[in-house]
């Protein structure tokens, strides 16, 4: 859409010189506005090739570029994240990869990182910041949105709203008998199984994915996205190929909401963000403000509230006072990894996807450097964007990055599970 330069005032939708809205915290009923650093924001339409600077800029202010529905927390329960007894600096982290020997600052650098903390024993053991991004920064999740979405579908069968992960979707979802999906349930579509034909190659501009983020930026992006998802082909049987499916992780949105008569910001807040101790409010881009939030990303938070999140899964959904949010063994069901074909493969034998976690270590070198390291599960989003816990040795740890391409080299890869286990030998010792 194009949209003509409006004045900035108070509280006003704002266009930009360029083809989006900008919206105000006033307009978006942000309570606690974080740091207001950037005044000109690059174009969303465009973000699948923004430079790196755009992409620090774009990423810390997803927010402002599209519609988004708040999740409030809770003042007067805000979990404490105290100091770790030890802590972490560039000459007590070293890990070695292709014969070389990396630090702290070196990961840092390599990794483009924006932001990082790591949590042991619920307490903080490192926090970093970079350019100008702050405790009150709420950076974008992309695709790191889709485990926590799952995460809610756990809270919602505790609840007993969903009844079953093996019902079919057009239980929820009825307007989609008849399609591609008709015989998909609902555990296929969070294993990304559902054999229902999507292109997510990001660097393609006639990909599906490509095709999503145009929808995003139009008046009614629900629409556009909907109609994308609903009339795609059938390609494989339900159950048997595993394929990495924003548009299926979409409708696992889709389906929590029809399931809780909640959008996904609403049910958030409710049951996790402010019983979990949350202590800044988040935003959650919407398609339909109130209504219909997107599944498949667009969670905005601060980095200690990723951060408690974190904490929140790692601890199965166990809150302070005692109360259990998640079915009794919801993370191991989740993290067991599926066996549909190339979800499988020499690097990874037991599976590499669960219901929207990644099973991700160093695939050359040492592919497993501490003991308990197979046990680690990742939510990953484009560019950098990670969230990964280690509930042996009860650690979680989150990174923005800005990484130059959406789907990063295997060292990337490598790297951020080697420097992890790093971090873990260090915290043992």
């Amino acid at each position: 859409m194009k949209l003509s330069k409006i004045a900035l005032c108070s509280g006003a939708l704002i266009m930009s010189s360029l083809s989006f809205a900008q919206y105000t915290c006033k307009q978006l009923e942000i309570v606690d506005c974080p740091n207001q650093v950037d005044q000109k924001l690059p174009d969303p339409h465009d973000m699948l090739t923004w430079n790196q600077q755009q992409r620090l800029i774009g990423f810390r202010n997803t927010y402002k570029s599209y519609d988004g529905s708040v999740f409030y927390a809770n003042k007067n329960n805000v979990l404490e994240l105290h100091k770790y007894k030890k802590t972490i600096n560039n000459h007590n982290i070293s890990f070695s990869l292709d014969n070389k020997t990396y630090h702290l600052n070196d990961y840092l650098q390599s990794q483009d990182v924006a932001g990082l903390i790591i949590l042991k024993n619920g307490q903080i053991a490192y926090e970093y910041y970079k350019d100008d991004n702050d405790a009150t920064t709420l950076w974008t999740s992309r695709s790191v949105a889709k485990s926590i979405v799952a995460t809610l579908i756990g809270v919602a069968v505790k609840q007993g709203k969903i009844t079953s992960l093996d019902d079919p979707i057009i239980k929820y979802l009825p307007d989609l008998k008849g399609t591609a999906w008709d015989q998909v349930s609902l555990r296929q579509l969070m294993q990304h199984t559902s054999g229902v034909d999507w292109s997510e190659d990001y660097t393609d501009p006639q990909s599906d994915f490509s095709k999503m983020t145009y929808c995003e930026v139009k008046a009614d992006p629900d629409a556009c996205v909907y109609e994308l998802v609903k009339n795609l082909k059938a390609k494989y049987k339900p159950g048997t190929v595993w394929s990495y499916s924003t548009g299926g992780a979409y409708l696992v949105g889709k389906v929590l909401e029809a399931a809780t008569h909640e959008n996904i910001a609403s049910y958030l807040e409710k049951n996790v963000w402010q019983k979990a101790g949350m202590e800044k409010n988040g935003i959650w881009q919407s398609y339909k403000r109130g209504v219909t939030d997107m599944g498949g990303h667009g969670f905005n938070a601060t980095l200690r509230d990723y951060a408690r999140l974190g904490l929140f899964i790692l601890n199965e959904g166990k809150l302070a006072n005692g109360q259990k949010l998640l079915p009794n063994g919801w993370t191991e069901e989740a993290t067991d990894w599926n066996k549909a074909e190339r979800s499988v493969s020499e690097a990874y034998p037991q599976g590499t996807y669960g219901f929207q976690w990644w099973n991700s270590h160093a695939k050359h070198g040492s592919p497993i450097t501490t003991k308990n390291a197979q046990y680690t599960y990742w939510g990953l989003g484009i560019y950098g964007q990670i969230m990964a816990i280690n509930p042996k040795d009860n650690i979680v740890m989150i990174q923005w990055s800005t990484w130059p391409t959406a789907m990063p080299s295997e060292k990337l890869m490598d790297e951020k599970s080697l420097f992890l286990n790093a971090v873990t030998n260090y915290l043992e010792k």
